[in-house]
C-alpha cells in the first residue's frame, strides 16, 4: 500500500513510499518526473536504465533522475520499498553543498545508476520512521520528512562511495589511464568537444581504442557518455535558472536552438520547456 503526499498547490505527487511485493508496476520502460529510489531484495533480476541493462541480485538500491528511463523486471519474486519525491518537494541541486547527490547518486554520467545494500536495517529504519511521521497529520511535516530525507540520502551516498571504491580497478594499467583521461577530458570540454572524434584526437587514441576501453569498463558507447554529461548540465542549467533554452544551448557548445532541443528530448524524453515546466527553475517560481 503506498503512502502519499499531493502538494496543495497545483495537486501533483510531492512525496510517496510504498512497499511492494512484486515487479508489476516496474515491468515496462517509464519515466517519471519525480526522483525515484528503489530498495530492492530478490534472488536475480533485470534493470534497464537509460538503455542499460544490468543483471543483478540481492539487496541492491537504484537511484533515478527525472525523466530517466528504467525497468525492472524477474521471473523470480522481488521484494522492495519504493520511494519518490518532486524536486517542489526536495530540490537536490540546492542542497549538492550539504548532500553531494547530484552527479552521484543521480545524473552519474560515468558510473553505475544502483549499489549493493550491505547493512538494509539501516534504511529499513529510516524507511519505518518516514512510514510513521506520513500517517500523521501534525504540524512541521514537511519539514520531518525532509530531514528523515537527507539522513537517508547521505547514507545512501556513503554506501554507494564504498560500493564504487571496491569496483575500481586496485591496480592502474594503461586502460584504465586512459578511462580516467577520458572522464577527466569530459568534465573539462563537454561544453565545446561533443564528438568522440575529438576526445580521441585529445587523448591520442583512436576513437576504437577508446570505444573498446568504454564498453570494457562502463558498459556504455563514448558518445553516450559525452552526451550524458552534457544532458546534466542542461538539466542543471533548466531546473536552477531562468535562461532561454536558446542562451543554455548556446552554452553547452550548440549553435542552433532547434537541434540542441531535439537532442534533448531524444535523451531525456521531454523537451527543454516541458522539462523545465514539469521540473525545473518555472515550476520551482511558481511555488
Amino acid at each position: 500500500m503506498a503512502q502519499i503526499i499531493i502538494d496543495k498547490q497545483n495537486g501533483e505527487l510531492a512525496f510517496r513510499l510504498e512497499e511492494f511485493n512484486d515487479l508489476n508496476q516496474f515491468d515496462h520502460l517509464q519515466r517519471r518526473n519525480y526522483y525515484s529510489i528503489v530498495l530492492l531484495c530478490g534472488i536475480s533480476y533485470e534493470l534497464s536504465v537509460d538503455f542499460q541493462s544490468f543483471e543483478l541480485q540481492g539487496n541492491q538500491m537504484i537511484c533515478l533522475a527525472p525523466y530517466q528511463p528504467f525497468m525492472i523486471r524477474s521471473e523470480e519474486k522481488c521484494q522492495g520499498y519504493l520511494l519518490n519525491f518532486h524536486p517542489d518537494f526536495f530540490c537536490t541541486y540546492r542542497h549538492q553543498n550539504e548532500i553531494e547527490t547530484e552527479g552521484f547518486l543521480f545524473n552519474n554520467f560515468h558510473g553505475l545508476p544502483y549499489f549493493t545494500v550491505n547493512e538494509q536495517s539501516l534504511f529499513l529504519n529510516l524507511i519505518d520512521q518516514i512510514s510513521k511521521e506520513m500517517d500523521k497529520d501534525s504540524i512541521a511535516q514537511h519539514e520531518v520528512l525532509v530531514a528523515f530525507l537527507k539522513v537517508f540520502l547521505i547514507e545512501a551516498v556513503r554506501h554507494k562511495k564504498q560500493f564504487d571504491q571496491q569496483l575500481t580497478p586496485r591496480t592502474s594499467d594503461s586502460k584504465t589511464e586512459i578511462l580516467q583521461n577520458l572522464v577527466d577530458a569530459i568534465e573539462s570540454n563537454y561544453c565545446k568537444l561533443h564528438s568522440p572524434q575529438e576526445y580521441a584526437d585529445e587523448l591520442s587514441v583512436s576513437p576504437k581504442t577508446l570505444a573498446g576501453i568504454v564498453k570494457k569498463y562502463l558498459n556504455q558507447t563514448t558518445s553516450s557518455l559525452i552526451s550524458n554529461r552534457i544532458i546534466i548540465e542542461a538539466k542543471r542549467e533548466l531546473y536552477l535558472t531562468s535562461k532561454p533554452v536558446k542562451q543554455v544551448a548556446a552554452f553547452l557548445g550548440y549553435d542552433d536552438e532547434f537541434y540542441f532541443s531535439r537532442f534533448f528530448k531524444k535523451k531525456v524524453g521531454v523537451s527543454p520547456d516541458i522539462y523545465r515546466k514539469t521540473v525545473g527553475f518555472a515550476k520551482l517560481e511558481s511555488n
